[in-house]
This record gives C-alpha cells, sequence and structure tokens, in this order.
C-alpha cells in the first residue's frame, strides 16, 4: 500500500535525484476578466492519466526522466506580494540546490516570483516570453502587481534588451510603444525565434522560459481567462519549445489554464501535453 499522492505523470523521482522539480501556483487573484487559473495546476496533475508518457514528437518518454513534482504551494489569495514571496522562495531552493524548476501557474504573475529567484543567481538573466497580451502595463486598474503588468515588473528587474516576447497580439498603445524601446517584441507569431534562440545559444547566457497558453489559438485552447483570436497552432508551439530548449534554459514556466472555462477538457489536454513536452525538451 502506497500513500494516494498526485503527481504528473511520469514525474516521480525522489528530490535528491532529480533534474528537474516541478511546483504549482494556484493563484488567480489579479485575474482581470474570468478566473479560474488557479485550478489550472491541480487540473494538469489529474487529467495528466489520460496521456501517454512517451512523445512521438522527441522519441523521449518521461519515465527515462528525472523529474520530481512538488506539489501546489499553499498561497495567500488575499496578497499578491505574500504569494510572490512564497513562489520566489520555493523557486530559490531548487535553484540552489542545481535543479530546474518549472512552476505551473495560476495566473501569469506568478511568474515575477520566479524570474526574482532567478534573476537573483542568474544576474545576467533573459527572459523568452509567449503571449497573447504584452503584459506591459505600468498598472492595471491602479495595481502595479497584476497578471497585466507582470512583464513590466520583470523589465523594472532585467532592464533593456533582455526580454524577447512572441506570439504577441493585444495591448493597449503605450504597451506597444514601451515595447518597441525597451524589449524584443515579435508580434503574431515566432518569427525571429530560430535567429533569437541561436545567438542566446551560442553565447550560454541563462534564460527564464515562461508560456502563457493564450499564445495559442482560442480554437485550440478556449480555456483561459483572456483569450484572444489569431493565436499559433499547437505544432507551431511545439516547434518553438524545441528552440528555446536549446538554449540554456534555468527556470521555466506554464500558466494561464483555466480548466472550468472549457467543459470539453480539450483545453486542458492541450496544457498536458505542452507542458510533457517542455519537460523532454529541457530534461538533459
Amino acid at each position: 500500500m502506497r500513500p494516494n499522492i498526485e503527481t504528473f505523470i511520469g514525474c516521480d523521482c525522489g528530490y535528491e535525484d532529480a533534474q528537474i522539480v516541478l511546483f504549482g501556483a494556484p493563484f488567480d487573484s489579479t485575474t482581470s476578466f474570468r478566473p479560474g487559473a488557479r485550478f489550472g495546476s491541480s487540473a494538469m496533475r489529474h487529467e495528466s492519466f489520460g496521456l501517454e508518457t512517451y512523445s512521438p514528437y522527441q522519441e523521449k518518454d518521461l519515465t527515462d526522466c528525472r523529474i520530481f513534482d512538488s506539489g501546489d504551494l499553499e498561497l495567500c489569495f488575499g496578497s499578491a506580494e505574500a504569494a510572490l514571496a512564497d513562489i520566489q522562495a520555493r523557486a530559490e531552493e531548487i535553484l540552489q540546490d542545481g535543479k530546474l524548476p518549472v512552476l505551473l501557474g495560476g495566473e501569469h504573475l506568478v511568474t515575477l516570483g520566479a524570474v526574482r529567484a532567478a534573476v537573483k543567481q542568474y544576474p545576467d538573466l533573459h527572459i523568452i516570453h509567449f503571449d497573447a497580451h504584452a503584459d506591459l502595463r505600468q498598472d492595471y486598474l491602479g495595481a502595479q502587481l497584476s497578471h497585466a503588468c507582470v512583464i513590466r515588473r520583470c523589465h523594472d528587474l532585467l532592464g533593456d534588451g533582455r526580454i524577447h516576447q512572441f506570439c504577441i497580439r493585444s495591448g493597449d498603445r503605450e504597451e506597444f510603444r514601451f515595447a518597441k524601446e525597451h524589449t524584443e517584441l515579435h508580434p503574431f507569431s515566432f518569427e525571429g525565434l530560430k535567429e533569437l534562440t541561436g545567438r542566446l545559444a551560442a553565447s550560454q547566457v541563462p534564460v527564464y522560459f515562461t508560456i502563457d497558453l493564450d499564445c495559442l489559438d482560442p480554437a485550440v485552447f478556449p480555456g483561459t481567462g483572456t483569450p484572444e483570436a489569431g493565436g499559433v497552432t499547437f505544432p507551431q508551439l511545439l516547434d518553438a519549445i524545441k528552440l528555446v530548449s536549446r538554449t540554456n534554459v534555468v527556470a521555466a514556466d506554464v500558466n494561464e489554464l483555466a480548466p472550468m472555462l472549457d467543459p470539453s477538457g480539450v483545453s486542458t489536454a492541450a496544457a498536458c501535453k505542452v507542458l510533457r513536452e517542455l519537460l523532454l525538451a529541457l530534461h538533459p
């Protein structure tokens, strides 16, 4: 008899032996439209058992990988800063132990906690950001800690020239003006990603890789808080993930699945497959 502990499929290695460590951040208190992303990480674990551990796309199997799933953090829904502090502490622990943290959201603000930990250990950190939204607002309804502001807060930490954004197709005028001056923005698609990843791989700079799943077209992924028409397909996202995996990725996340917004379960199934392919691509 064993305890009933639910992990993402194939991610049952012990912590000491693990090379990648999963942890969930079930937080969505700053969501600007439809809430529910706090349930994303647990849904991905539960539904992952509808997947195979083997990927025919990469000819790799999760059972051959050393991945530990540490479960979800218990976060304070009433304080974004308190939640971010707990996320940062968990990411710091994983990084200090020489392992690669992979964060499961939650809304996109959770990324900031993990980026704070990563930039503390890697001051020359770059961010590769896949998203429908620029997330570059200075504030949203007066709040500077919002999923609409997360990349702007990351810019506060990294400065110009180290944030690379792809698939962006939504934002206010000021966000796009800010991006032209301060980030490397690639709207609508992954055009330019091959050149960027080649350059970053050659220099071996540390990379934080954040995937907001609403970069996918809502025809593929409707179960998200702020769906935006005109997104990429799953095969396009998979090819992009494999390109990014060639760089020196030191931490990563997948966020913004709101499972109850898609009763068909298709969005959760897509999110699980994205996570499987990301883990296999990042595993040494």
